[in-house]
């Protein structure tokens, strides 16, 4: 979920539409709030939520029972809040926002999007960023939360790549450094090109703004503000 405040949303929308290569669908029934980004081909996981707050991210779960899954993560140090008949929202013992909800599980996942100049892109993880003090806790709860597979990393402000199988995107864990002034954890999303520089560049003209480059990225801010990453992983 792309949380943003009604004044952006439709600007969020438009622009992760366009950055993605899907398209704007329709809003959600009862819940107008919510906007789902439509692949061409597999099924939608990016969906946009119009929120009264400051813009995030946040992930939703499927799970076969909100109620056991809420009291079995509470055992590893989440926080239950508010509760509807279809979602139940928690915060991680960072404080990170997540929910738990009784959608189907994700099938088909889409593929890369080939731009006319030949280079693709796909959305291919959500990096769980955390302040120092916070990291390694945070890193041991989602692991345990999610039973996902992790792939170690041999550099120091990561914490490993969780894969889910079968999934649509992965979940990276990075520890912020201490020029950063956050205080509790947050998340970004992590673009794949196979031509970096080619991507940033259609990206700004979409809207995004320049933070600058990193080892292996580059990051942006989208519209509404919120940063994000290009990255040289492979987008297949």
């Amino acid at each position: 979920m792309i949380d943003v405040p009604a004044p952006v949303a439709d600007v969020t929308r438009s622009f992760w539409a366009a950055a993605l290569g899907w398209k704007v669908g329709e809003t959600w029934g009862d819940h107008p709030e919510f906007t789902s980004l439509e692949p061409a081909d597999g099924e939608s996981f990016v969906h946009v939520q119009v929120i009264d707050a400051p813009p995030r991210i946040h992930l939703d779960f499927a799970v076969p029972d909100i109620d056991d899954e809420r009291d079995r993560l509470a055992t590893l140090g989440a926080t239950a809040d508010s509760r509807t008949p279809h979602w139940q929202v928690m915060s991680s013992p960072g404080g990170f926002p997540f929910c738990l909800t009784t959608g189907s599980r994700q099938r088909a996942v889409p593929g890369p999007v080939r731009w006319p100049d030949g280079h693709s892109t796909r959305l291919v993880q959500v990096c769980i960023d955390s302040p120092d003090r916070l990291h390694e806790q945070e890193r041991r709860f989602w692991l345990a939360a999610t039973g996902w597979g992790l792939a170690p990393s041999d550099r120091p402000e990561f914490g490993g790549k969780s894969y889910p199988p079968g999934g649509p995107i992965r979940l990276l864990y990075q520890r912020l450094g201490p020029d950063d002034p956050g205080e509790r954890i947050r998340a970004h999303l992590d673009l794949a090109s196979d031509d970096m520089p080619a991507e940033v560049a259609r990206l700004v003209t979409l809207g995004a703004n320049r933070i600058g480059p990193g080892s292996g990225w580059y990051a942006l801010r989208d519209p509404a503000g919120l940063a994000f990453c290009v990255t040289g992983q492979s987008p297949h």
